[in-house]
């Protein structure tokens, strides 16, 4: 599947008011997503000493919690996935040729 038929396929699933406070659910979903891929993370250091084994389907599921609301987010702005994925890898790839990976700042 590609990027952008994701996107449009998961936005038929999209129940978020328009306008303003739907993008802000949908952030504020983000980041509940993005915070249960790191508690199962915890869970693989405290609970099972590092070994991802028995954790790799939960993860699963998260992750796809998370793309769904990617996704969601970058249209109600005007990105597809895919134009999100090319811009990243190519501030990506800049910061790599410019030796500027590690650090922090937006504007490395």
């Amino acid at each position: 599947m590609e990027l952008n038929e994701y996107q449009e396929q998961a936005s038929t699933t999209n129940i978020y008011p328009h306008g303003p406070a739907g993008l802000y659910a949908e952030v504020m979903g983000l980041c509940s997503e993005a915070g249960e891929v790191a508690g199962k993370a915890k869970k693989v250091i405290r609970d099972n000493n590092g070994d991802i084994h028995g954790y790799r389907a939960v993860l699963l599921a998260e992750l796809g919690d998370v793309l769904w609301y990617v996704s969601q987010v970058a249209g109600r702005l005007g990105f597809s996935l895919e134009n999100l994925a090319v811009h990243n890898l190519g501030k990506l790839q800049a910061r790599a040729e410019r030796g500027t990976i590690g650090g922090s700042g937006d504007e490395r």
